[in-house]
């Protein structure tokens, strides 16, 4: 496994204190690495203004990246046995890596929870598969500690949502993503969850996070409603230099597609359906495309009769029937609850797009 390497031109002495002038190895640390003793707080990512700046990723970022759902104990602790049945079943799935993120009930997580989580993630072997840790929080200082904890725990990359608790301003919220893009040397994928959650960031500062740091280090997941039109307005302002992936669990993956996306980040449940669409778009087969998706915008649309929850709820209620989680436990509270009819109608879904 190859590391994510950031390399950079020999320093003039205007760029001296702005970065180092060898190449600084992230992503995975190496068994021999003293990972978190050097804090990344010292060493800024420098801006393309700057200079310029070059990653070699262990694979790109793209295609398949599925959300990695939260298992919890009967006693509600994280469920770790089946945390790891999960990422080995996916391992064997035709994907390019995994994530954490917004389904992955990370808001819920307490901060060790949250550290514990992206350990257990990071000491699997993945082989060339990326993992990007979701680091969002209310705070800027909670992000970037999230941040560097995930890096040295050996993601290669990192998932960033604005705080939701309250707005901010285009300042306060330009410093706390530039301040998470220069924590750490990995990408960042700045995502807008406001289509479900927060509040939506500004096209005028995802521009100029992207003219900033370039396309290799700041990528994006929009989420804002309408997801389409928000896609294509991105897609344009930035020239087309933009990075963008997108998460509907699937119901928008062919529109998306047709604007430009560079991969998709589901749940599990149906990443088989999800992994079809994909590879028959990516083969310009559109029958095979269609095929595969219709039957996959019928098991979604139940999901989001009750939002990010109703996603939550089903998420975990085919993981713990497919006996890759010990249990259907969600993190309270909420207000959601899967009935046994909604249950019926998933069974009947699932069976008909031979997904079991």
């Amino acid at each position: 496994m190859k590391h994510l390497t950031a390399t950079h031109p020999t320093p003039t002495p205007d760029t001296q204190n702005a970065t180092n002038a060898s190449a600084c190895p992230i992503g995975r640390p190496n068994q021999g690495d003293k990972a978190g003793t050097d804090s990344h707080r010292d060493r800024e990512w420098a801006p393309l203004s700057t200079l310029e700046s070059h990653l070699i990723m262990p694979t790109t970022i793209t295609g398949v990246l599925p959300i990695i759902h939260t298992p919890f104990t009967a006693d509600d602790q994280l469920d770790v046995d089946s945390l790891h049945r999960e990422l080995e079943w996916a391992l064997t799935r035709n994907i390019n890596g995994y994530c954490t993120g917004m389904v992955s009930e990370l808001l819920r997580l307490s901060q060790e929870e949250r550290n514990q989580l992206h350990r257990e993630i990071g000491s699997v072997d993945r082989g060339d598969k990326v993992f990007i840790a979701g680091v969002g929080a209310e705070s800027t200082s909670q992000a970037t500690a999230y941040a560097e904890r995930a890096t040295e725990y050996g993601c290669d990359a990192l998932m960033v949502i604005p705080p939701v608790t309250a707005k901010t301003s285009l300042p306060d919220l330009r410093d706390y993503f530039t301040s998470v893009a220069n924590s750490v040397d990995v990408p960042v994928i700045i995502q807008d969850a406001s289509s479900y959650v927060g509040q939506e960031i500004p096209m005028q500062l995802n521009v100029e996070l992207l003219d900033t740091f370039g396309p290799e280090k700041i990528m994006f997941k929009p989420e804002a409603a309408p997801l389409g039109p928000k896609l294509s307005e991105l897609r344009d302002a930035t020239n087309g230099r933009a990075r963008a992936f997108e998460g509907s669990g699937g119901i928008s993956i062919i529109d998306s597609y047709r604007r430009g996306i560079k991969g998709t980040m589901p749940g599990m449940e149906f990443l088989d359906s999800v992994i079809a669409v994909w590879s028959a778009l990516e083969a310009g087969d559109d029958d095979a495309a269609y095929a595969a998706y219709l039957p996959l915008c019928a098991l979604v649309s139940l999901q989001l009769q009750a939002g990010l929850d109703g996603f939550i709820a089903i998420e975990k209620y085919i993981l713990h029937k497919r006996g890759t989680f010990a249990t259907d436990l969600r993190r309270r509270p909420y207000l959601y609850n899967l009935d046994e009819e909604t249950r019926q109608e998933v069974d009947r879904l699932m069976h008909r797009a031979n997904l079991t």
